[in-house]
């Protein structure tokens, strides 16, 4: 499992709401809370486009 950049979060943002993002470790996702998205990290990359992100459910 690859880590994102430390310095990599301070800097991007959700690509919809430009928003700070979260990052989940365990799911290798970042999440935008107000978009209600999680954007897939593959091996240390973000992947921040809309159609590869999975919409959040209602309890997350």
């Amino acid at each position: 499992m690859s880590d994102i950049d430390p310095k990599l979060l301070e800097v991007i943002v959700c690509p919809q709401t430009r928003d700070s993002l979260r990052y989940d470790r365990e799911k290798q996702e970042l999440v935008s809370p107000r978009a209600r998205l999680a954007f897939p990290v593959r091996d240390g990359v973000p992947i921040l486009i809309a159609d590869e992100a999975r919409e959040l459910g209602p309890n997350e």
